[in-house]
């Protein structure tokens, strides 16, 4: 078989090159490439303390993991979606009842009465609105709830899953809060510092393997230079008091 013929170059094409090949020698060093000038020089760790012997286990418990399934909530056809938010709230309180005593949080235990009600007296309930998106990667939404521990500044955030069948509590926290944001698999809760012009930035993030939200992220930053990537705000979900 006689080899293939090339097929012939057409005069456009032949000038098109000759005007690519007119810019190309036109361009100068524009091409060249240009130092970036001096760069430090890289200084290596130095080690403290060799003689010490590596600890094997944590000196405090801070509960690095929490996974704990709710009791009394159900989660009718494992859609997230339909557990009332303020149930969960109730159930905490019942479990936790002490924090909510005389003492502690009182304010929120007696304001749980509102939640449902229209009006101003609605607006007193303490659960926040909830956030839906899928946190743990299973292409089902997770619930973010967040309610005011009151009297006080302090908000309560927390993260729960649906697990054969069963709802699941995978993140807690609560702190004086200036902000919370989802970004991917991960929860974002900024928090004032008695620093000046500083705050903390913490992240839970979803780990597979302890199938929980784990702390990953524990920063102190300027106010004036804070950036979160690719956070994004999350999508709306029905109001506490509309359920």
């Amino acid at each position: 078989m006689p080899p293939a013929r090339r097929a012939p170059r057409t005069p456009r094409a032949v000038a098109v090159a000759a005007l690519l090949l007119a810019a190309a020698s036109g361009c100068g060093d524009a091409g060249d490439l240009v130092g970036a000038g001096s760069t430090p020089t890289a200084i290596s760790p130095d080690r403290l303390w060799p003689q010490l012997t590596p600890a094997s286990s944590p000196a405090f418990e801070i509960g690095e993991v929490d996974s704990q399934v709710v009791a009394g909530v159900s989660v009718p056809g494992d859609d997230i979606r339909e557990v009332d938010p303020v149930a969960l709230v109730r159930a905490e309180i019942k479990e936790d009842s002490s924090s909510y005593a005389n003492a502690g949080y009182v304010e929120t235990a007696r304001r749980m009465a509102d939640c449902g009600k229209k009006g101003a007296a609605g607006k007193r309930c303490p659960v926040l609105q909830p956030y839906y998106r899928d946190l743990t990667g299973d292409g089902r939404k997770d619930l973010t709830l967040g309610f005011r521990q009151l009297p006080g500044n302090v908000t309560a955030v927390r993260v729960y899953t649906v697990e054969k069948h069963r709802l699941v509590r995978v993140m807690h926290w609560e702190d004086a809060v200036s902000g919370v944001e989802l970004a991917g698999r991960s929860v974002i809760i900024r928090s004032p510092s008695e620093v000046a012009g500083y705050e903390y930035r913490l992240q839970w993030t979803w780990d597979p393997q302890q199938k929980s939200m784990l702390l990953t992220h524990d920063e102190m930053l300027r106010t004036g230079s804070r950036s979160l990537g690719d956070a994004q705000s999350p999508a709306p979900g029905p109001s506490a008091s509309s359920r």
